[in-house]
């Protein structure tokens, strides 16, 4: 999409947001004067309403579409960018998408499948829920009449996700490049995230391999499952599994009635959910209460994997050194973690740091266990690494937002759920498998991997050596820059001109359209 093009869908969806009160609700502190003119432009033009906000973000971000329905749902992860407000309430945000027919569902798994519908299921009735990405039907396998869930990808939304997710990275770029705060929180990596997030989401061949992997990862585990892909009625554009007959997790009085225990479901939640993280590195992010269900066994059913989550060995043990740390009340060992991990650089003194880190957690320690959270001690404890020039990891983010929804789906099963006592057994047997002599072995053995890798690739870098080694001998008058690599910098740099003339034009054009808008009506 040309520039212009780009511009003007950027318009149009300000315009939007701002008439629905959405850009009023942003933090303006920080802002550059022009952001600044256009924050308080945005809250000229809101459209008066008794709505809350979470229902104005709702409104707005389905009146633009699935692009910004899901770029609404990953930025309630990243309350580094949006703030903590803005984050509560796009964390609120609910699919409401508008169902496409039965009829248009049933031609898309015909193509993707590759055979007629009606050869493949005996029934395929209208949606029974509609999501920004895809809906799914409660059909019947024509094979054995058994009930299974159809998953399918909403018709032309790969290729509107692309272009708006264009025009996103367009806004992102121009950010970065002139302004220092934006760098550090790295919009175009974190719009790279949701772009792969979202690839997955749309091929439900990768959501059904996630299933896979989940289902492998807890086959031994007791009282959490995931639904059973049927692999033979999968393809890019649906996904087929076992369709789940069971309570929604949050429904305590229908849970209370089925003979099920709320407090044993919390604890299941919350160390199933710390067991596939520490234990597996690979954990379902999305476990908001539309997603969680208990069979009539009282086991828990995780359905929607389209959003995954994945740690290495280095940021699980982070993550559990820190919360054993808090724990323990060891603060300097929860400030040398993040130091030796590299989170936060090691000119800084650790002394220091530990002093931060004990203003968070000494007062917790004064408060009953039932009331402390822990998903909120993180948030702070994020919010002090950036005083410590910590970057945005998303990976830490994407772990902490769900960790944020776990934690309440706990709260709301058990309001006197103790998610320390809970958690510390996990977190307690994770350590000591993992740290100390076990986890001397386990880098050992990671450290003799490398360099085996590295013996293997001596040959290749030796060769790589030489070639540079001769570049240098022939460019006695310094380093050849090839002319397309000038005519590339030259560009650039033309088009950074561009864009800040065309900032310049955007505010303009949003401050003549918002004065027609309000005089004309």
């Amino acid at each position: 999409m040309s520039a212009v093009g780009s511009a003007m869908s950027l318009l149009r969806a300000a315009f939007v947001l701002s008439r629905e009160g959405v850009i009023s609700l942003l933090p303006a502190e920080g802002l550059p004067p022009p952001l600044r003119l256009a924050h308080r432009l945005a809250g000229w033009i809101a459209r008066p309403r008794a709505a809350d906000a979470g229902e104005r973000v709702t409104l707005a971000l389905n009146r633009l579409g699935p692009s910004f329905v899901k770029l609404g749902q990953f930025l309630a992860t990243r309350p580094d960018i949006v703030g903590r407000r803005a984050a509560a309430d796009l964390a609120n945000l609910q699919d409401r998408m508008q169902a496409f027919p039965a009829a248009t569902a049933r031609e898309i798994v015909s193509r993707s499948l590759g055979r007629p519908v009606d050869q493949l299921f005996s029934g395929f009735p209208e949606a029974v829920a509609a999501a920004s990405i895809a809906q799914v039907h409660r059909a019947i396998r024509a094979a054995d009449g058994r009930p299974v869930a159809v998953k399918v990808v909403r018709p032309g939304v790969r290729e509107r996700f692309r272009r708006d997710l264009a025009n996103f990275r367009t806004l992102a770029q121009w950010a970065e490049r002139r302004f220092a705060e934006a760098r550090r929180l790295r919009p175009v990596e974190a719009l790279a995230i949701l772009e792969q997030s979202a690839t997955v989401e749309m091929d439900m061949r990768l959501e059904a391999a996630a299933l896979s992997e989940l289902r492998h990862n807890i086959a031994a585990d007791t009282g959490f499952r995931a639904p059973d892909p049927d692999w033979s009625l999968t393809g890019r554009d649906c996904l087929t599994m076992e369709w789940v007959e069971g309570v929604k997790l949050t429904d305590r009085e229908a849970l209370l009635a089925a003979g099920h225990d709320p407090g044993r479901l919390a604890a299941n939640l919350v160390q199933s959910f710390l067991r596939h993280t520490l234990r597996d590195g690979f954990f379902h992010a999305d476990l908001h209460p539309g997603n969680l269900f208990v069979d009539a066994a009282g086991d828990i059913v995780a359905v929607d994997l389209g959003i995954t989550g994945r740690l290495g060995r280095k940021e699980r043990r982070f993550l559990a050194e820190i919360l054993y740390g808090f724990i323990k009340r060891d603060y300097r060992r929860v400030a040398e973690v993040h130091i030796e991990a590299g989170y936060v650089p090691a000119r800084h003194s650790v002394e220091a740091f530990a002093q931060a880190i004990r203003a968070i957690g000494e007062p917790i320690h004064g408060q009953p266990a039932d009331t402390i959270s822990m998903a909120k001690l993180l948030t702070l404890l994020f919010e002090v690494t950036e005083l410590f020039d910590m970057q945005t990891r998303p990976e830490l983010i994407l772990l902490q937002k769900t960790m944020v929804v776990t934690e309440g789906v706990a709260r709301q099963l058990d309001p006197a759920f103790n998610m320390w006592k809970t958690a510390e057994p996990v977190v307690g047997e994770w350590l000591a498998r993992h740290v100390g002599p076990g986890g001397m072995i386990e880098d050992a053995v990671e450290g003799l991997a490398a360099a085996r890798t590295l013996l293997r690739r001596l040959p290749e870098l030796a060769a790589d050596a030489e070639a540079l080694a001769a570049r240098f001998r022939a460019s006695s008058g310094g380093f050849p820059i090839d002319p397309a690599s000038v005519e590339a910098i030259g560009q650039a740099e033309a088009r950074g001109n561009r864009w800040s003339a065309t900032a310049l034009w955007l505010i303009a054009l949003i401050a003549l359209f918002s004065a027609y808008w309000v005089f004309s009506t």
